[in-house]
């Protein structure tokens, strides 16, 4: 099981019994102190220049939490689907990517969001020629998506020819061209002891290719597992071009991603799934109502981990249930008994809630919707 190593609050602390009394679960707890903590902490490694971090949004999914970052500075993000670019031009975001590839109707999707926010700088990615035609007299600014070996997206970063050409062919549709989206997040699969040199190896790939003498208005790069390794690149603090990275878990965290910070940066768990006890079905396994409908099952069991209870294993869910074990001799917690979750993936566990209750000094200071949560109608 994952081990936590940033600060994190007891449960008997988090909230007051009162206020928990009031929650039905399995509910979404967002911190808001620890929210604030944590741009505080991401803002602090990036010199406290809010203009280098481009966040991806897929995470924070809250107007809430999109506009305490436009408050904060960050003026720039990122975005997966023409909801959540939606959501962050309502938040008051002045340059928002859609780092998705937009295909057939998505790209008129987009386009129409982006002609209700015409103060908003939109722009989207393309990872081959044909592509860039779609977006002619849009307006939409193009970014080319690399393949930085992650094997998901991309025009590989070692093909100059691949991506000169589609340089060339965002030109001829009469758009500009922004600069490269690197998106490098199978960093999370190096050894520890490994990943920042990794990390770098890749960069030096990368600017292999940007010396070829294209002009690069902007290089965006580091999911979280790479993002202490990318503000330590010396060349993206020397070269002149515009270099921002997109780490987005770090404004909640996740059971995982506090293993690849820095563990003095400050961060903090800011999500939680309140969860009760619902079931004794053997002397050593509870069940709590936290399904893989609650909890993502995405990154693998267990899908989370209970806060105070490191003993605790959560096994394989179901909808929703999570059949969670305990070694022979434990006493299970009593049915009704409330148990704080910590997701492994936070991302697409906000994704599966309507609401969240924000927390504030140890009070519930609001509900809140998930106001990205999902996708826009099928046809418009």
């Amino acid at each position: 099981m994952t081990t936590i190593t940033a600060a994190r609050p007891r449960a008997e602390s988090f909230l007051a019994p009162a206020d928990v009394e009031t929650i039905r679960s399995p509910a979404l707890i967002i911190d808001a102190d620890a929210v604030e903590a944590n741009i505080t902490a991401t803002l602090t490694l990036l010199g406290g220049d809010p203009d280098r971090w481009r966040p991806h949004l897929k995470t924070s999914k809250l107007l809430f939490t999109m506009q305490r970052l436009v408050e904060r500075g960050v003026k720039q993000a990122k975005v997966a689907t023409p909801l959540e670019l939606a959501t962050a031009c309502e938040a008051g975001f002045e340059d928002v990517l859609v780092a998705f590839p937009m295909v057939g109707p998505q790209v008129e999707a987009v386009t129409a969001v982006s002609r209700k926010f015409p103060d908003v700088r939109v722009s989207a990615l393309v990872e081959h020629p044909s592509m860039a035609a779609a977006w002619s007299g849009t307006g939409i600014d193009l970014f080319i998506d690399l393949n930085p070996g992650m094997d998901r997206t991309g025009a590989h970063v070692y093909r100059s020819d691949e991506v000169e050409a589609i340089v060339r062919s965002i030109a001829d549709a009469g758009l500009r061209f922004a600069g490269l989206h690197y998106y490098d997040g199978h960093a999370s699969s190096f050894p520890a002891a490994e990943r920042g040199r990794r990390v770098h190896q890749g960069y030096d790939k990368l600017f292999a290719l940007i010396e070829r003498g294209f002009t690069v208005g902007e290089v965006i790069t580091a999911g979280t597992p790479a993002f202490p390794h990318a503000v330590s690149y010396r060349r993206f603090l020397d070269a002149r071009l515009l270099h921002r990275v997109s780490p987005g878990t770090v404004v909640y965290n996740d059971a995982k991603s506090l293993t690849q910070l820095p563990p003095d940066a400050g961060y903090r768990n800011a999500v939680y799934v309140l969860s009760r006890v619902v079931s004794h079905p053997t002397p050593t396994r509870f069940t709590c109502d936290a399904g893989h409908k609650t909890v993502s099952a995405d990154a693998g069991v267990p899908t989370c981990v209970v806060l105070d209870h490191p003993s605790y294993l959560p096994t394989h869910p179901s909808e929703e249930h999570l059949p969670v074990d305990v070694s022979a001799g434990t006493t299970l917690p009593a049915r009704g008994e409330v148990l704080w979750l910590i997701p492994q993936h936070v991302c697409p566990t906000v994704n599966n809630f309507d609401h969240a209750v924000i927390v504030s000094g140890g009070r519930i200071a609001r509900v809140e919707p998930v106001s990205a949560r999902g996708r826009h109608q099928p046809i418009a």
